[in-house]
């Protein structure tokens, strides 16, 4: 059962000294949020909170680590437009990010982690602070090298992660170069990449975190897989697991610690809908989120067609209507910025569909009963 969510916080700085409370006596904080609730914002502002001056400096100290959409940023391509021949993925030399990289193995490091996930290889140029990619490939039982290449932006992403992950291990070997890191934050490390890879990705970082005890860790995503793998992996380890929302009210952050009920995979959609199904709050792009979860689950459940997901028995007469329904209204250009209400109708046959398929798959009814907790 969960607990009850704590008291809101303000801002997120306070939510981010919460955190850090936590880990006094915590070794990691697993944190599930939607796109938009503030997740980069967060891992920025724990950061800044760790900031100290340095004397006789103009300079901060800090004390986390960091990957999100700005650690990405710190790795720019130069695609060499006019003859196409020299691509390079640039490091931002002025980061502290890439603090003795030179002098530290990095290529070794990094490849032990990147041949868990991809088929290229790469050097560095420690002089003028560039990357470039190569690639065998087979032709007439001969190998060829293609050097120069540009990788795809899921590769590039994998990439860029396990250059963290060997930083991270440098981190563990208590390098002088990152001694300064007593916090790690990890925001979101599985963008532009598929189910499988978001698997391993989360199975290798739960494992790394097992493995060593010093570092305090926090992690943040919007991705259920992710979390529910990452929640799985991690549920005997000594850490807070907690499902973050911002108030359109008061605009106030509110964690509610997901006890032994995680957010397995979608279950969080399903709760968006049900509680929007509740308040009659039914918009066009709901249909979309319906259609994603029927998919999924007829897939997980070896059928061809989400159709069978939603009957309610053999000679079912609505069977047909509720899938052109589902296939029709998930098709449209619908915003989630600009959300258009559903008509009666349309409502009516979204709960009718929402409850076929919660009906034909036993899920916790705890998860859906606020009033239950």
């Amino acid at each position: 059962m969960s607990s009850q969510p704590t008291p809101p916080f303000s801002d997120l700085d306070a939510l981010a000294t919460h955190f850090r409370g936590i880990l006094e006596n915590k070794k990691y904080v697993l944190l599930f949020a939607y796109n938009g609730t503030g997740k980069t914002r967060l891992s920025c502002a724990f950061k800044d909170l760790g900031k100290r001056p340095i004397p006789d400096s103009e300079e901060k100290s800090t004390d986390t680590l960091y990957y999100n959409a700005f650690t990405e940023d710190l790795f720019t391509w130069d695609n060499d437009l006019e003859s196409d021949t020299e691509r390079r993925l640039y490091l931002n030399r002025n980061s502290k990010f890439f603090n003795g990289i030179r002098e530290l193995a990095m290529e070794v490091r990094i490849r032990k982690f990147l041949r868990r996930y991809a088929d290229f290889d790469f050097n560095i140029d420690y002089d003028d602070w560039f990357v470039h990619f190569s690639r065998e490939v087979r032709n007439d039982n001969a190998t060829e090298i293609m050097d120069n290449i540009k990788v795809s932006r899921g590769e590039e992403n994998i990439f860029v992660w396990c250059f963290f992950l060997a930083i991270i291990e440098l981190v563990i070997d208590q390098e002088e170069a990152y001694s300064w890191v007593k916090y790690i934050y990890i925001d979101d490390p599985i963008s532009s990449l598929d189910d499988n890879n978001v698997i391993a990705v989360a199975s290798h970082l739960a494992q790394l975190m097992k493995e060593q005890e010093d570092l305090k860790i926090v992690i943040s995503s919007h991705h259920a897989l992710f979390f529910n793998v990452m929640y799985n992996e991690l549920k005997k380890s000594k850490g807070k697991d907690f499902f973050l929302t911002k108030s359109k009210v008061t605009s106030e952050y509110i964690i509610q610690d997901t006890g032994d009920t995680p957010f397995f995979n979608h279950v969080a959609l399903i709760k968006e809908l049900k509680e929007a199904e509740k308040t009659g709050k039914l918009y066009t792009y709901h249909f979309n989120v319906l259609r994603n979860i029927l998919e999924k689950a007829a897939s997980f459940h070896g059928y061809k067609d989400f159709s069978e997901c939603i009957k309610s028995g053999d000679d079912d007469p609505d069977e047909v209507t509720y899938a052109r329904y589902v296939n029709i209204l998930s098709h449209g250009n619908y915003s989630l910025f600009e959300p258009m209400e559903m008509v009666e109708d349309n409502k009516d046959a979204f709960k009718d569909i929402l409850d076929r398929y919660m009906n034909l798959y036993r899920f916790n009814p705890d998860l859906f009963n606020e009033e239950a907790r």
